[in-house]
């Protein structure tokens, strides 16, 4: 075998190995994708039952009930075009109010009713840590 012939044969098994690679981590990261729909892509889509994906929009102005046993949440999500009925029994996040952003992960149930196991409250590119807030607009000057 001629030094071009093995240098030939060790690039292809290189390509074979990184591209086994490659689909192995696919066909693994495959069930741990999430994928991200609004209200209105589940309307027009139909829903994506039997499988986990993400929620998200904006949570509509009185819509946020909390349940007796101070853990269980029902408000509902919406794009301005559609709106879908959340429910979520655990401990909210912070920032999560009405007329903010949302982003819950779970599952579609075939009444349309989303059930999530995890919420992510999102804020808007203005936000600042209330510690930052007040250091802010504090200048000082090298001048006497």
């Amino acid at each position: 075998m001629t030094p071009k012939s093995q240098r030939l044969t060790l690039a292809l098994l290189a390509l074979a190995a990184i591209v086994a690679a490659v689909l192995l981590a696919m066909s693994a990261m495959k069930d741990q994708a999430a994928f991200f729909y609004t209200p209105s892509d589940a309307k027009a889509q139909g829903l994506p039952l039997g499988r986990d994906v993400r929620l998200g929009g904006m949570v509509q102005a009185g819509s946020v009930h909390r349940a007796p046993d101070g853990v269980t949440v029902r408000f509902v999500v919406t794009d301005g075009k559609a709106t879908t009925p959340v429910t979520f029994a655990g401990i909210t996040p912070d920032l999560f109010r009405e007329k903010s952003g949302v982003v819950a992960e779970g599952r579609f149930q075939p009444d349309g009713r989303f059930v999530a196991t995890n919420l992510l409250a999102k804020h808007d590119e203005k936000y600042m840590p209330p510690e930052m807030a007040g250091n802010m607009h504090e200048s000082r000057s090298l001048e006497p």
